[in-house]
């Protein structure tokens, strides 16, 4: 958790963490050149599919039939219909495979029907190094490989593409160059693109896997899907930057698909680049490191490279917090400074190699935590500050005491008490301090930073010469006064509690005064305090504590006295507050 809330650089995945994972095809692109618009939302199977005003009549479109089958057939995943536990059309398996069974099923071509006709024979499961999947159908004309996966990926696959006739044209420079620029616009709206293709004939055989097809594939389009941005992440990216933290995006989408998300996110930036995983290859290790903190989007990344950023950030003494959810991710994960799993898509490889699991998978969680981490941090260090202050403070009237040659102010059972008891019971407070609402307003801690930094070493000396000074005055003053030395000794005891009751009010807060509204609604406090009262009462009062602890009761008077000795503790340390939040608004 500390390593956490020193967390700089935060490299996280876009589907699922930093959009909604509900995808819905808003747009289709045929092999002959044509641009469909997809309504509706969710995973119903209902809107029309629209090329300019004309709807879709499936009987008049070959092209697109056969493009919506293979979408359909090329596919694991599971249509469901409304039922009473889901009032609404869910899907079973990955979104985006949902997000295709809905398109198809809006055309009319429901998955049950077309396995009926083409029953799959062979599969080859989709593979994140490859970016694709393939399954071998047999129909009425014969066998089919339908193959699915990243556009740049699946042309690499295909030597032609279906004419807008039914007829295969080559796939020459000219016409991939026209595919990439229609799939690029399609991506500038922020759409996920997938691509599609099909081998027929002799050629159709998954046998020997994918690499025997490459160049027998025919072009069929391609898929725009829209995954919208959760709501709360935008705000979870600012926070992240007012808090000194880089937000980072690594996504297996297109490029520009990536980039148009990280826009509206603000995670890039004017000026900010994206790289994808073959651009990120081709660069050395001095073009990397030139580059690093411009590159925003990293985009069709390998799991090597995402090794490769996190070793990049952490070699500028960067601490990184790393999202992943394959097998392949685990390095990436162990590696990083903060390793954080999905959840609900993550596999148990991940999660085992990660040091958090997100339960929901959302990036909001992530800053959360972060948020989370910095006020555990900030509160083991309000908690030594008033331990270390108040045994040094014990230490200092003892030694004080001895080389002046007075009687040892306390006894070694009151120390006991003092050291167990009272530490223990506000302690707990400290521990259970609320946030203060600027946790995410400063940078993050460096890596190495001591817990005690020199401003707090500097506070602790002014606190312990307040309770020190406060305590010898009075302990002085009463020996020259001539006072039975068994009510002295319980005097300085009960002052050196007050003290440190004041002095827990004190390290509640670097600078908000102790009378602010949160410190007074603080109920750990409020508790420690009044049990810590009764208890100190109980220790002067009750004659069988008082053989015990070495006490004698104190006259009211005398407590009144004391309690006021203990406050000059208290206001010295609101006087240095109120002088640094003056010199802060200078």
């Amino acid at each position: 958790m500390e390593t956490l809330g020193s967390t700089n650089v935060v490299c996280s995945d876009k589907t699922g963490t930093l959009t909604k994972n509900e995808m819905t095809v808003v747009a289709l692109y045929t092999a002959g050149g044509e641009i469909w618009e997809v309504g509706g939302s969710g995973y119903a199977p209902e809107g029309e599919i629209r090329l300019g005003s004309r709807p879709l009549v499936l009987e008049e479109s070959p092209e697109l039939r056969e493009l919506l089958t293979a979408a359909s057939l090329c596919n694991d995943a599971r249509l469901l219909p409304p039922g009473p536990e889901q009032p609404r059309w869910s899907i079973s398996g990955d979104p985006t495979e949902g997000s295709l069974l809905s398109l198809a099923a809006k055309a009319g071509l429901w998955r049950e029907a077309l396995e009926a006709e083409y029953p799959r024979r062979q599969e080859v499961p989709f593979d994140s190094d490859v970016k694709m999947m393939a399954t071998l159908h047999e129909g009425p004309s014969g066998k089919v490989v339908y193959i699915k996966g990243a556009p740049e990926v699946i042309l690499e696959f295909c030597g032609s593409y279906r004419g807008s006739s039914g007829e295969s044209l080559p796939l020459d420079e000219v016409a991939t160059q026209r595919i990439l620029r229609e799939g690029a616009l399609l991506a500038d709206r922020a759409l996920r693109l997938l691509a599609f293709a099909e081998v027929g004939g002799d050629d159709a055989d998954l046998r020997a896997g994918l690499e025997p097809l490459r160049g027998k594939a025919r072009f069929l389009g391609l898929s725009g899907q829209m995954d919208p941005p959760r709501p709360e992440a935008r705000q979870a990216v600012a926070l992240c930057r007012s808090a000194g933290i880089r937000p980072i995006m690594v996504t297996g989408d297109h490029k520009a698909t990536g980039l148009a998300i990280a826009r509206e996110l603000d995670i890039a930036r004017d000026g900010d680049l994206a790289l994808d995983g073959r651009e990120l290859e081709a660069l050395s290790e001095d073009e990397f490191r030139e580059r690093l903190e411009r590159i925003s989007v990293y985009a069709r990344v390998y799991p090597a490279q995402k090794l490769r950023i996190v070793r990049a950030w952490q070699a500028r003494d960067a601490v990184v917090a790393m999202t992943g959810d394959g097998v392949n991710d685990a390095p990436a994960l162990a590696q990083a400074d903060v390793g954080v799993a999905m959840g609900l898509s993550g596999t148990e490889v991940a999660k085992a190699a990660s040091k958090i699991v997100l339960t929901d998978d959302n990036f909001a969680t992530i800053v959360n935590a972060v948020e989370e981490g910095r006020l555990v941090f900030r509160n083991i260090r309000k908690t030594l500050l008033y331990l270390f202050s108040t045994s040094l403070s014990e230490i200092v009237i003892l030694f004080f005491a001895l080389v002046m040659g007075w009687p040892l102010p306390l006894a070694a059972v009151q120390i006991l008490w003092v050291n167990l008891v009272t530490d223990g019971m506000m302690t707990i407070p400290l521990i259970m301090t609320p946030p203060e609402g600027d946790e995410m307003a400063s940078k993050p801690n460096p890596r190495r930073a001591p817990i005690l930094p020199p401003e707090m070493l500097r506070r602790m000396l002014f606190m312990v010469l307040a309770m020190s000074s406060s305590t010898l005055i009075y302990y002085f003053l009463k020996i020259q006064a001539g006072t039975p030395f068994e009510q002295v000794r319980t005097g300085v005891f009960t002052l050196l509690v007050v003290c440190q009751w004041f002095n827990a009010v004190n390290c509640l807060s670097e600078s908000r005064s102790a009378f602010a509204k949160k410190t007074l609604e603080d109920y750990w406090l409020w508790g420690g305090l009044i049990l810590g009262n009764l208890l100190q009462m109980a220790v002067i009062f009750l004659e069988p504590m008082q053989s015990l602890f070495h006490t004698a009761a104190l006259p009211w008077s005398e407590a009144l006295l004391i309690g006021a000795a203990g406050s000059l503790v208290l206001w010295a340390e609101e006087l240095r507050k109120w002088l640094a939040r003056r010199r802060l608004r200078a």
